[in-house]
């Protein structure tokens, strides 16, 4: 048995490297992980909203190394996935497994600090998001909760205090600075945690994108107009683009022709509150003739429907503009400073997002959307350009697969596995898991999504929303968009007894507790 590093508190005891591994060059690792940001906005998995609105950087690091078809988190919402990544376990292990006020114990054994104790210069800059203090890292520099777009706060060891610039552009700036002045430059190897607030709600573009997609169309979800038929929790669910996105926050409407006043938006503070008067004059000017037109007619349900599904995919995209130009900027970094040859790239989310699916935005669900986390990884020398993994993988095994790719060892603790023989070859051993398993807690919370666990092999998922006991069922190679739950169809009987059996299986290999077992 692998030996443990010690956790709560205790040192996490230094790794010796092998005879075979000394005199080799570590590799740094950059880990830039954005808020939200969907599998089909990335131009690289070939949706159509990518081929509408590109993200050439990012696509980059994929055409330089791999693209992950089948990367998956467990638990699909920002806090908990954020501490997956941190310790490779599943958030009942973590203890974070709800987006709340208590805060992620950061006593516990994670990825940062094993890496720092075994001699690798850590950072992170950006989204936080753990309502607690990070640790782990020889620097750190976090967004205040999850962060404001223009001049946000941002707090440190010493002080909090508000930055003047858009936060996509100061993030870049603050990593880039990090790594031309850190202490251990020509002496470590280094981790950096890039996390970028964008592309979380309420999507303010960089003042430079106001109109990028002004005059863009985009397509429209076949499923947009879903009756959610035969599928309780979707019903229930309070995340409907045309009917709970609140109209000033979330879409910038306002209440007329040339009225700078917004709708509906509880969160001032969060929007425009952050910006200069000349800001706000400067952004309400950019979106009035777009306001105008929308009151220059009457319009039916639909046709409203139809607009705010518009305007959210013109600020979202726009937002994701600057992300790109970010991967962008740090790619032609490491270029300029000679370090790209020993350094590994991941672009990835902290899961997965809806553009209009079943009509809706957010996340939290189990449905493909939001349960699929995309990512792009790119290793010179170690990753074949063009690589397509097509093997589960999920967020828990980020972790072990850093401190494999580190030469370090991998605690036996964590629940996740390595995938580095995997990216490295593109191919899928015959021993790699066949299913994944997937646990949302958050009930009662924000959008009334039902906690659910469940489990996807293959193309076959089944749920558990447990607290009502309804379970769904479908087929993917049949029905891609999730619309048909079978889970009664007697047909299915035998199969999904063997999946109720194997998510047994699973729940007791990761020691779930029988509470939420039911």
């Amino acid at each position: 048995m692998r030996p443990s590093y010690l956790t709560l508190g205790l040192c996490v005891l230094p790794f010796l490297p092998s005879a075979a591994q000394e005199g080799k060059q570590r590799p740094n690792i950059i880990f830039i992980m954005s808020d939200d940001h969907a599998r089909q906005a990335m131009s690289i998995y070939g949706h159509p909203i990518g081929k509408v609105a590109p993200t050439p950087n990012i696509d980059r690091i994929g055409h330089e190394g791999a693209v992950f078809m089948n990367n998956y988190c467990c638990n699909s919402i920002s806090g908990p996935s954020r501490a997956a990544v941190l310790t490779g376990k599943h958030s009942h292990a973590n203890g974070f497994m709800r987006n709340t006020n208590i805060g992620f114990d950061g006593s516990q054994q994670t990825l940062p600090k094993i890496l720092r104790a075994n001699g690798y210069e850590t950072a992170i800059i950006g989204k936080w998001h753990l309502v607690s203090k990070p640790t782990g890292f020889d620097h750190w520099m976090i967004l205040n909760d999850q962060g404001d777009y223009c001049n946000p706060y941002f707090i440190t060891e010493n002080d909090t205090v508000q930055h003047k610039g858009y936060v996509t552009d100061l993030i870049t700036q603050y990593c880039e600075d990090w790594l031309n002045n850190r202490e251990g430059k020509d002496s470590k190897p280094f981790f950096l945690m890039m996390h970028h607030k964008a592309v979380h709600r309420n999507w303010v573009p960089a003042e430079r994108h106001y109109r990028l997609y002004e005059h863009t169309k985009f397509p429209l979800p076949e499923t947009f107009f879903d009756d959610y038929e035969g599928r309780y929790a979707a019903e229930m669910q309070k995340m409907n683009i045309y009917r709970d996105m609140y109209e000033g926050h979330d879409l910038k409407m306002v209440a007329g022709i040339d009225s700078d006043d917004l709708l509906f938006d509880p969160w001032p503070h969060a929007f425009l509150g952050t910006m200069t008067p000349e800001e706000r004059e400067r952004f309400m000017a950019a979106y009035r003739d777009r306001n105008n037109e929308f009151y220059s007619k009457k319009r039916s349900f639909r046709e409203v429907a139809e607009w705010k599904y518009q305007r959210y995919m013109q600020d979202y995209m726009a937002t994701v503009a600057s992300v790109d130009e970010s991967v962008g900027e740090i790619l032609d970094y490491l270029e300029r400073t000679g370090l790209a040859e020993n350094t590994i790239v991941v672009y990835t989310t902290d899961q997965g997002f809806y553009l209009g699916e079943h009509g809706w935005f957010d996340k939290r669900f189990m449905y493909e959307e939001s349960f699929g986390m995309p990512m792009v990884m790119r290793w010179p020398g170690h990753i074949k350009p063009g690589t397509v993994v097509d093997a589960l993988t999920q967020n828990i095994d980020f972790a072990p697969t850093f401190l494999d790719m580190c030469g370090v060892e991998i605690p036996s603790d964590m629940q996740g596995v390595s995938f580095k023989k995997v990216v490295e070859t593109g191919k899928t051993p015959s021993d790699w898991r066949k299913s994944l398993y997937y646990h949302y807690y958050e009930y009662p919370g924000f959008h009334s999504v039902r906690a659910h666990y469940g489990i996807k092999k293959g193309n076959l998922k089944l749920m558990h929303f447990y607290k009502e006991d309804k379970w769904e069922f479908f087929d993917l190679s049949k029905d891609p968009n999730e619309l048909h739950n079978i889970y009664e169809e007697n047909k299915n009987k035998a199969v999904v007894l063997d999946l109720k059996k194997e998510l047994k299986e699973l729940q007791k290999q990761y020691e779930v507790p029988e509470e939420y077992c039911h």
